[in-house]
């Protein structure tokens, strides 16, 4: 083979390499990086919790900080610098979440409550309902004191009552069904991983009138409270009323007669 052959072999092999390292290059050649289209935004800053505040702190300047927020989704509830916010930042300090705080979160007028307007209870008790203790200090009244705040009971009443010759009856009684606890003592949160709650009282949320029935009800008897599933709390939309005290019905009884006399059950509903 001559020299000139072998020379325009070479040229060939090398312009099939450099032609075949082009092609795959333009045929793995990554996509362009998407276009950012970069648009001006109106901005403030807004007065936003800088921890998780619970039900209850009472709030100093350390709970505040300053965030970026869209002017659009301003809402004149929230507190903004453009709005006089120091100023209200500095009323804000000495009052009371009456709801707990995210951290984050920004802070409005209605989730917080001033001393000289009443306590925390009150400021988170719902319009027209009212609040009402009773005693639990036994274990067995509270379902082993794993009542706690914001769980939804029944509440039973247990009393005695004289039939015919004498005889003593126990009675029970269903006063209202599907009732919040608003505290435990003087506990009215739940403490992150506390599974009981301390105190000889619960104070439930009630309307007027059974607030009424309950207070004659302790006074007749004695009071049970019976802890309701989650899902019952789901599917009804408030307490409601059992079984009146002045009605005449009666629920499951036992009557006991003294002096050597057998006991039998009766009145099972």
């Amino acid at each position: 083979m001559k020299k000139s052959q072998l020379i325009g072999f070479g040229i060939a092999g090398v312009a099939a390499v450099a032609a075949f390292i082009l092609v795959k290059g333009i045929v793995n050649k990554p996509p362009p990086p998407p276009q950012i289209e970069e648009r001006a935004v109106n901005a403030t800053e807004v007065l936003v919790a800088r921890i998780d505040l619970p039900l209850g702190e009472v709030i100093t300047d350390a709970h505040f900080q300053w965030q970026i927020w869209p002017t659009q989704g301003l809402s004149r509830n929230l507190i903004s610098k453009e709005r006089g916010g120091l100023k209200m930042q500095r009323d804000l300090v000495g009052r009371i979440t009456r709801a707990p705080i995210m951290m984050g979160e920004p802070i409005t007028e209605n989730k917080v409550v001033s001393p000289g307007e009443g306590g925390v209870l009150a400021a988170i008790l719902p319009q027209g309902m009212r609040a009402i203790s009773v005693r639990v200090r036994d274990e067995e009244k509270a379902v082993g004191r794993l009542i706690l705040p914001n769980d939804h009971v029944d509440v039973i009443m247990i009393r005695r009552v004289r039939g015919r010759g004498g005889a003593e009856n126990f009675v029970s009684d269903t006063l209202f069904t599907n009732v919040r606890v608003l505290a435990i003592g003087q506990q009215i949160e739940t403490k992150e991983g506390k599974k009981t709650a301390e105190g000889s009282t619960a104070t439930l949320e009630l309307t007027p009138k059974q607030t009424e029935l309950l207070a004659l009800g302790q006074s007749m008897g004695d009071i049970i409270l019976a802890l309701r599933s989650v899902a019952d709390i789901k599917d009804s939309s408030g307490p409601s009323e059992g079984s009146a005290l002045n009605q005449d019905q009666r629920g499951n009884a036992i009557r006991i007669l003294r002096y050597g006399t057998r006991s039998r059950a009766y009145g099972v509903n």
